[in-house]
C-alpha cells in the first residue's frame, strides 16, 4: 500500500468511494442529505483540500484523506477495505507529513469518534450545526500532545 497525491482525473473514483463509505457509516443522513453533499464534492470540497490517496499494489484507490491547514477535512475508506489499516495509515501520514492535528467529526458517527480517539485525538468542543449549517452536530477534536 502506498500514499500518493490525488489528481483531478481520480475525482470520480474518490466520489464513488465517498458515497459508498458514507452509505456504510453515516446512517443518520437521508438520501436528500447524501445527494446534497455529493453535489458539492467535485466542485467545492475536493478542490479545496490537499487530497492524498491510499493505493494497493494494483494502483486501486482504497481510501483517501483531505487536508487543509492542519485540519483533516475528510477521511473515507472503501467499505471493502475498512478494518484493514487504511484509515490508520492515511491518518498517520497526514499527522507525520502534513502536520494534521485537528478534525471535525459528526456526533452521530460513533465509529469515527472511536477511531480518532484511538489515534490520540480528544474532543475539545461541539457545534450544533455542521459547516453547511445543517443540524448535524459536530465534535471538534484535536490531537493530544
Amino acid at each position: 500500500m502506498q500514499i500518493l497525491a490525488a489528481t483531478p482525473n481520480e475525482y470520480p473514483e474518490l466520489l464513488s468511494i465517498w458515497e459508498s463509505s458514507v452509505r456504510a457509516t453515516h446512517d443518520f443522513l437521508s438520501e436528500n442529505d447524501i445527494q446534497f453533499y455529493k453535489s458539492k464534492m467535485l466542485s467545492d470540497f475536493f478542490p479545496a483540500v490537499l487530497l492524498q490517496c491510499a493505493k494497493d499494489n494494483q494502483q486501486k484507490i482504497t481510501g483517501f484523506i483531505g487536508l487543509s491547514e492542519g485540519n483533516i477535512e475528510m477521511l473515507f475508506i472503501a467499505p471493502e477495505y475498512r478494518g484493514q489499516g487504511v484509515g490508520r495509515m492515511l491518518l498517520s501520514h497526514a499527522i507525520t507529513h502534513h502536520q494534521a492535528s485537528k478534525v471535525d467529526v459528526n456526533e452521530q458517527n460513533p465509529q469515527a469518534i472511536i477511531f480518532y480517539e484511538r489515534m490520540g485525538f480528544k474532543i475539545i468542543s461541539r457545534s450544533e450545526l455542521d459547516g453547511m449549517g445543517k443540524r448535524f452536530p459536530i465534535l471538534h477534536m484535536q490531537l493530544r500532545n
